[in-house]
């Protein structure tokens, strides 16, 4: 991924400090420890089922904050700095959503990305970062330590590289253009299983992903998207399939507790964002997945 390095980045979409984060950025990181836990939410929706609702969020520290303004001003940034790697890709999956959501006469409500380490508390309780990202509906953010890409690549044997990372902030993304359409509310929680209206609700996160990356360059943040960007971010939605995470971590495959569906499926409809373009060919709500 290349970004437009004389393109103005806005850091005011991105806070830092949760969870103790400091200055500078992340490194290293250990094995994520609970598989269990990441079987059930990996890239959970709300993890915490709809509890701890109010919003119990830390404040972030203006020396942070202003930190984070400083270094993150450019494109430029976005290609050497992991933290403005991420503001880069927010402002530019957000850039497109209110747009797409213009054409359909649609008001846009930006999200912001909350970077934190170890652990943190949401609008939807405490979370630690076996967790793994996450978008809590009940304070409208997106929740990413970025330790967690280490994880990725070091434990499930995804492609390192900015459009991996991209993948998951646009999956994230995703989830919000959900909540904001409404496709959330009419989601019934709670539900497992290959073809259930959870798998759906994440395998359209997967496309609305391709869809964004479709799109990228047109936002103007960045200058293209290579063959080898598209097979970073299969490689990390092949990596956190179900039957992949439940192979590694019992040894077995169970569909009847798939939550957010198959390796397979999770880069079909990847692609199929990708090659469309269009958001209107992610209905995963219809026939077969």
């Amino acid at each position: 991924m290349d970004f437009n390095d004389d393109v103005r980045l806005d850091p005011s979409q991105v806070e830092t400090g949760g969870g103790g984060r400091g200055r500078g950025v992340a490194a290293g990181g250990g094995v994520i420890g609970v598989i269990g836990l990441l079987v059930a939410l990996f890239f959970g929706v709300d993890p915490f089922g709809g509890q701890g609702g109010q919003d119990t969020r830390q404040p972030q520290g203006s020396g942070e904050a202003n930190d984070l303004r400083e270094r993150c001003r450019t494109g430029a940034d976005a290609e050497r700095d992991e933290d403005c790697l991420v503001v880069g890709v927010v402002n530019s999956v957000q850039d497109y959503w209110e747009s797409a959501f213009a054409e359909s006469g649609l008001r846009y409500e930006p999200a912001r990305t909350q970077l934190f380490e170890g652990a943190t508390r949401t609008g939807c309780g405490y979370a630690t970062k076996d967790v793994g990202p996450f978008y809590c509906p009940a304070d409208q953010k997106v929740y990413l330590d970025l330790t967690f890409f280490d994880d990725l690549r070091a434990t499930y044997g995804a492609q390192d590289g900015a459009a991996a990372r991209a993948y998951v902030i646009g999956h994230e993304y995703g989830h919000h253009a959900q909540n904001l359409l409404g496709a959330m509310d009419r989601t019934p929680r709670g539900t497992t299983g290959a073809s259930s209206p959870a798998v759906r609700l994440e395998l359209q996160a997967d496309c609305y992903s391709g869809v964004w990356m479709h799109n990228a360059v047109q936002t103007g943040y960045l200058v293209r998207i290579t063959r080898t960007d598209l097979d970073q971010a299969m490689s990390a939605a092949q990596a956190v399939g179900d039957d992949r995470i439940q192979e590694r971590g019992q040894g077995h495959v169970r569909p009847d507790s798939f939550t957010h569906g198959t390796s397979a499926q999770r880069t079909e409809w990847l692609n199929t964002g990708y090659s469309s373009g269009d958001p209107a060919r992610c209905d995963t709500f219809k026939g077969a997945i």
